[in-house]
């Protein structure tokens, strides 16, 4: 080893080396140019996906909020929406997205999150389990076999009146429609023509909406029924009556909940549908089941040809012949995968009173007209 004093007397002689390598320095400084360089594209590149990314975290839920805000104020101030606005909602890829939706709740979830995801949805959406034929929630393999759960017996009371509720909702309307305009809720009216389409099973030449009836005496009556989230899914028959023609409207699939419906006039005709057009015991008869976003899937148990929200033109019209179809007061007659609306149009005598109001709650099976006048007849 050299003696620290040996080091120090060599000082002088290395110093000078070092001052000479100085020129070289350029060399080290290009390529720290060069590193400064490839940081600054890494960070522009790491700004604009920041900025991207800042579009769908930062500004569309930004813009979600405001403009939900915006149509909230609009509806409390009775605004009537725009057909631009109308024609920007129906650009939204609603088909897809519940195709979608629909694989997801046909997925086949682990026994051991059924109890948790199943809970879960039943907390938020207030459903009664209480209900259910099978409460054991492990039970259900997909979220879709859970939301079109049957009822256990004795669950629901079949009120004797002609004419009950077909499924548990919200009444959006009911009443007489006189015209061929028909209030979908208070002040918002849909084509009865575009909502039913041409006719084709009665074969006369009057008016469209005279066409409907068989008695010249009878006067058209709707009830608009809404099925939310958490309601039971089934429908059922509200009375004794036959269907022969069906016709199916592979329209879009806009919301149909009684704040869209209260926004867009003409909703109901807009929207996929699958109508069942017959008689009973007043005449004609018809009963739609209409769809809605993430309710592409219609299914009637008595027509299994029946296929909806199919990939396809979206105007397109299928109208089928079917043999007489016989349906019982109470029988199970199809279901929805989530939420969505049925409407009944029927003719009766100008003095039938229906035993409800927009806005009530019903049950499947409950009374939807006055029972001493119908018992009458």
């Amino acid at each position: 080893m050299f003696p620290a004093t040996r080091i120090r007397s060599c000082l002088p002689v290395i110093n000078p080396m070092f001052k000479r390598l100085k020129p070289h320095r350029p060399f080290r400084q290009a390529n720290l140019y060069q590193t400064k360089s490839v940081n600054t594209t890494a960070q522009l590149q790491k700004s604009k996906w920041t900025n991207v990314r800042a579009i769908f975290t930062r500004w569309v839920p930004l813009g979600s909020v405001i403009y939900v805000g915006w149509c909230y104020i609009r509806a409390t101030i009775n605004y009537e929406i725009s057909k631009v606005e109308i024609k920007f909602y129906e650009m939204f890829p609603f088909r897809i997205t519940s195709r979608l939706w629909g694989k997801i709740a046909a997925y086949e979830l682990p026994v051991s999150l059924r109890s948790f995801v199943y809970g879960t949805y039943a907390r938020m959406f207030s459903v009664n389990l209480s209900e259910a034929a099978i409460s054991d929630l492990t039970y259900y393999k997909s979220l879709s076999a859970f939301f079109t759960r049957a009822l256990r017996d004795g669950a629901r009371y079949i009120s004797p009146a002609p004419c009950v509720s077909p499924c548990d909702g919200v009444v959006l309307n009911c009443g007489p429609a006189k015209t061929d305009r028909i209030e979908q809720v208070k002040g918002v009216t849909y084509s009865l023509e575009e909502f039913l389409g041409e006719n084709k099973w009665s074969g006369n030449g009057r008016s469209y909406y005279d066409s409907l009836l068989q008695d010249k005496k009878n006067v058209l009556h709707q009830c608009i029924i809404y099925l939310a989230p958490g309601d039971y899914h089934r429908f059922h028959s509200p009375c004794d009556w036959n269907s022969s023609f069906r016709r199916h409207f592979s329209g879009k699939l806009l919301s149909v909940n009684p704040w869209m419906a209260s926004l867009i006039p003409g909703l109901f005709t807009m929207n996929e549908r699958a109508v069942y057009i017959g008689e009973w015991k007043h005449g004609f008869f018809s009963m739609t089941a209409v769809g809605a976003t993430n309710v592409g899937s219609i299914e009637i148990y008595k027509d299994p040809d029946l296929r909806t929200n199919t990939k396809g033109k979206r105007n397109r019209v299928d109208e089928t012949v079917m043999e007489k179809i016989s349906f019982k007061k109470g029988e199970l007659f199809g279901q929805f995968n989530m939420g969505s609306t049925i409407i009944l149009l029927f003719e009766a005598p100008a003095d039938f009173k229906f035993d409800l109001k927009g806005g009530d709650k019903v049950l499947v099976g409950q009374a939807l007209t006055e029972m001493s006048k119908e018992n009458s007849r």
